[in-house]
């Protein structure tokens, strides 16, 4: 009988077909897909739809039956949680310097925290939490990825040499799957605010010219403002919240954008190998997250509707309706390092290769440059002098 893609028997893979439903990922994780010609245990291959042997490159074909991806009411999730959203208990490792918690390969009893870059020694506890609705698998490898680390490091201006050798030498990448909430809603606002117009109006004014006084005309902006209010609508999509304080906001948000076009219905296959991180931000803290963020794309249709020439908003009453979520995990190369008594991230957007990152500066470089500008203006300044103010 035909071996079938797994390794095993077609009996034997409807099994671990079967094992990617709701609520049983524990035993997928516990019949981790092996090697058909090794026997070792597989990884997720980033780009592709196939799981490789990091011993022998031989690969396994993920096949999973086509699941639909749901969005769940939001209401109904925020009243009671188990009965809207489908719950998953994972096992997790949380760190002890920064508090961020991720799953860790069962057959590895230490390491280091993919976030912090603190040593971490495997003490796991059950975490019961909405379990992911889809996966955005890795589509950059690791060497990619560190390339772009390299690449991005390099072009950093006043960055210490040191740093710069980070990305050479000992800046391994974990790959860790971030936890994202994304929510639709169809909202109308009330607004009540003023709409400006710019309109001028001459006024004469006395100048001094060669030491006489003469009466010039000159025209002065003014504004003429007038009551404004109305409604309007913007049906929101996917709109996204990281669901982890693992990550400072601004470097995720520089992620952006993210293409969930090509997201899959959740399966524990695309996560192995890698990382996965816990959500620390609850549901409604995250909806409180996304109402921020969608009122911003707010505020600009209403001055749009506002129109004139100057807009001031005064309050907006936002509505929401058929608001829905999912949960879903988005893939990102992480680096952590020390640099003096201070820990840094780089972070690799894991579909496209941005690179964001903080970074330390070289104050030797700074005031090197500042020294140059001074001597740079000094000479511009002397020869402005020497040609007696007439330069060009």
């Amino acid at each position: 009988m035909p071996i079938g893609p797994w390794g095993r028997r077609p009996a034997e893979r409807r099994e671990v077909e079967a094992a990617s439903a709701p609520g049983s990922d524990t035993a997928l994780r516990e019949a981790q897909p092996t090697c058909e010609q090794c026997g070792a245990v597989l990884a997720y291959a980033p780009g592709s739809d196939e799981l490789e042997c990091a011993y022998c490159g031989h690969r396994n074909r993920i096949e999973v039956a086509p699941v639909a991806i749901v969005e769940h009411d939001l209401s109904a999730a925020l009243r009671d949680q188990r009965a809207a959203a489908p719950l998953d208990e994972t096992e997790v490792v949380t760190c002890s310097a920064c508090a961020a918690s991720f799953t860790f390969d069962p057959d590895v009893h230490a390491g280091e925290c993919p976030f912090c870059g603190h040593a971490i020694v495997t003490d796991t506890g059950a975490h019961r939490q909405i379990k992911p609705e889809a996966v955005l698998p890795f589509e950059i490898a690791e060497p990619a990825a560190r390339e772009r680390v390299r690449a991005w490091l390099h072009g950093l201006w006043f960055a210490p040499n040191r740093l710069k050798r980070f990305g050479q030498a000992d800046g391994a990448l974990h790959g860790v799957y971030l936890p994202y909430w994304t929510f639709d809603s169809a909202t109308t606002t009330d607004y009540r605010g003023r709409r400006g117009d710019v309109y001028y109006e001459p006024r004469q004014v006395r100048v001094n010219v060669g030491g006489k006084t003469q009466v010039r005309t000159e025209m002065v902006r003014k504004v003429r403002w007038t009551p404004a209010r109305g409604r309007v609508s913007r049906n929101f999509d996917d709109v996204l919240v990281l669901a982890s304080p693992s990550l400072p906001v601004w470097m995720t948000d520089r992620l952006e954008p993210w293409d969930l076009g090509g997201i899959k219905p959740y399966t524990a296959y695309y996560l192995t190998g890698f990382q996965a991180e816990a959500y620390r931000v609850e549901l409604d803290a995250g909806f409180a997250l996304a109402d921020e963020k969608m009122k911003k794309r707010i505020a600009g249709d209403v001055r749009l509707h506002i129109g004139g020439d100057l807009q001031q908003i005064t309050s907006m009453d936002v509505h929401h309706a058929d608001t829905t979520f999912k949960h879903i995990l988005l893939p990102v190369w992480l680096g952590a390092f020390r640099y003096g008594n201070q820990s840094y991230h780089v972070s690799v957007n894991g579909q496209t290769g941005a690179v964001q990152g903080e970074r330390p500066y070289s104050w030797w470089k700074i005031a090197g440059a500042v020294l140059l500008l001074a001597i740079i203006g000094g000479i511009l300044a002397f020869i402005y002098v020497q040609s007696g103010g007439r330069l060009g």
